[in-house]
């Protein structure tokens, strides 16, 4: 008999492909919500570039030029595109995550912060490789209502944005800037995903928060603040790369580093977190309804499907 309840010890696990599957539709779901947050950051960060004269002033002077140029609607462009971004890099990046999370976990222990912040700028570049082209898509789809009508795209979706791209300037353009969008999902991933775990981990140290929706939203918003002040600078750098034009075959900025230091030197060090109230207003509540929705998921297939109801959270 104790052999048999030896398996006891070592609680059946959720497929590695729910993980995958799970954090995608987490992902997806949180888009839903704040596509219209992201289009105001992409816009503000590309307000003052090329030497012109800043168009949006704040967040707010943002949407009120959009809804008036573009429709109530117009908020939403781009969706179909952050929706792919989400069913490609948030599907890796959070499956590779919780694979690895549980893999290095030993008897029930959670790894250290430096391991979480690890395994995170892990799943970060891997997510980030697979989900560029769909970010190129998403930045240049929020970017065409402030150009000048023959200059805009006109991008229907995200697939004639793909597909537009690869014949008119080749298929590699869908990896352009995928460098600074692997550097920025590294640094990212391991703030958000490491700030969550190790917040969620001390808050559930103390005798305030038990393993459920409010813990997991209070962990998220930690993680929230933190990802943003970190990843802010890259996120520009990224930014710009996706959306600029290349003219007579040169191209307006030659990298990264190259973006960062043009933007101090004509705009200012802070400039580098130019757009920092919608980023962080998209990035915080994208973080808690990621994680609440993953988190939920997971408790939901623990519970129901293996029977287990002594874990209360997701495994994170």
């Amino acid at each position: 008999m104790s052999a048999s309840n030896s398996p006891s010890k070592q609680p059946a696990q959720i497929p590695k492909s729910l993980r995958f599957l799970f954090g995608g539709t987490a992902g997806m779901g949180a888009t839903l919500f704040v596509q219209p947050l992201d289009l105001i950051k992409n816009r503000m960060q590309l307000s003052g570039e090329g030497g012109k004269a800043r168009e949006h002033k704040t967040s707010f002077h943002a949407i009120r030029s959009i809804i008036k140029k573009e429709g109530l609607f117009g908020l939403y462009t781009g969706l179909s595109a952050g929706l792919l971004r989400q069913a490609s890099y948030t599907t890796v990046r959070m499956g590779v995550y919780t694979s690895l999370f549980e893999t290095i976990s030993k008897d029930g222990k959670p790894p250290n912060f430096f391991m979480k912040a690890t395994i995170g700028m892990t799943a970060g570049a891997v997510g980030a490789f697979f989900g560029t082209p769909a970010e190129i898509s998403l930045i240049r789809m929020t970017a065409d209502g402030r150009l000048p009508l023959a200059e805009q795209r006109g991008y229907k979706n995200v697939f004639d944005a793909l597909i537009r791209m690869t014949r008119e300037e080749g298929v590699l353009t869908l990896w352009r800037g995928c460098i600074p969008t692997i550097g920025r999902a590294m640094v990212v991933n391991a703030a958000q995903l490491a700030s969550y775990s190790q917040a969620k981990q001390l808050l559930l140290s103390t005798s305030y928060f038990n393993d459920n929706i409010m813990c997991h939203f209070a962990a998220s918003m930690i993680s929230g603040l933190i990802t943003t002040a970190a990843s802010m600078p890259v996120d520009i750098a990224k930014t710009r790369i996706q959306n600029m034009k290349v003219i007579d075959g040169k191209p307006e900025y030659r990298g990264a580093l190259d973006v960062l230091a043009k933007v101090i030197r004509n705009e200012g060090l802070f400039s580098l977190w130019k757009g920092f109230t919608p980023y962080y207003a998209r990035l915080g509540p994208h973080t808690v309804l990621t994680f609440i929705f993953l988190e939920q998921m997971n408790q939901f297939y623990r519970v129901y499907v293996l029977q287990d109801k002594s874990s209360g959270g997701g495994g994170l």
